[in-house]
């Protein structure tokens, strides 16, 4: 069932986002050659707790077929997709880390990522993290009420495939706010004009995952951790969108 927002319950969603927003910006200010993805982790989480917030991450179950997840953030290296568990690894010159964070304070979720650059990196790293983040915002474009959701899957897989990246098929957004994961499921693919229609006072998650290489995934021994297939880079950007008549409004920007 797609959840409305009240004016009230936006307000709520509207402060759990600006955590996040601003959760974000402090890690990638910290993300150097010789930080470990453990450190970023402290960063979040004690910044998360400093503003009455809780890490939404933190303990998330997949309903027993892994251990409830650790961390209080996401950190993905080079072809780690997504869900990364922050730990001992330590950051190197050249590497490209996706961060993911959500945040839930006084009962409402708002959730955003970004992919950082470590050092120096490739041409074709840094071209890849561009693409990803203009698709995003091609897909917020078509996030107004009256769309439809595949309005927003479609603007995206057009540019990704367009500049030679593949986007990733078994994960998407997401509605958010009331629950970290509510419906409606926001591919990253799919056909215009198709899929359950935007409404104002909806508030969703557009997140492009996209691989350098080819589109299939896998995961690793851990049960979280999301990797490419073909061990190919991938990046990832996400904001959490409410819905409005005219122009979406991102409510994870800082």
């Amino acid at each position: 069932m797609i959840l409305i927002k009240t004016k009230k319950e936006i307000d709520y969603i509207i402060e759990s986002c600006r955590i996040v927003a601003e959760t974000l910006q402090l890690m990638k200010s910290n993300v150097k050659p010789g930080v470990t993805t453990k450190e970023l982790d402290q960063i979040a989480e004690d910044y998360i707790l400093s503003n009455d917030g809780r890490a939404a991450f933190k303990g998330y179950s997949q309903g027993g077929s892994s251990i409830d997840y650790p961390g209080s953030i996401c950190a993905s290296i080079d072809d780690e997709v997504v869900h990364g568990i922050p730990g001992s690894r330590v950051l190197n010159n050249g590497e490209i880390i996706s961060l993911d964070v959500g945040v839930e304070k006084k009962g409402y979720f708002g959730d955003a990522a970004l992919t950082v650059a470590v050092g120096d990196i490739s041409p074709e790293k840094k071209k890849l993290m561009d693409v990803t983040e203009k698709s995003l915002y091609l897909g917020i474009e078509q996030a107004i009420a009256g769309n439809r959701v595949h309005d927003i899957s479609a603007a995206v897989q057009i540019y990704v495939e367009s500049n030679g990246f593949s986007i990733v098929r078994d994960l998407c957004g997401h509605g958010v706010g009331k629950f970290l994961h509510e419906d409606p499921a926001v591919p990253n693919f799919g056909e215009k004009g198709t899929g359950a229609k935007l409404r104002k006072g909806m508030t969703i998650a557009i997140e492009p995952m996209v691989n350098s290489g080819r589109y299939e995934v896998k995961t690793a021994p851990d049960g979280w951790t999301i990797l490419t297939r073909d061990n190919s880079p991938s990046a990832h950007f996400e904001h959490t969108i409410l819905i409005n008549d005219n122009k979406p409004e991102i409510l994870t920007v800082q």
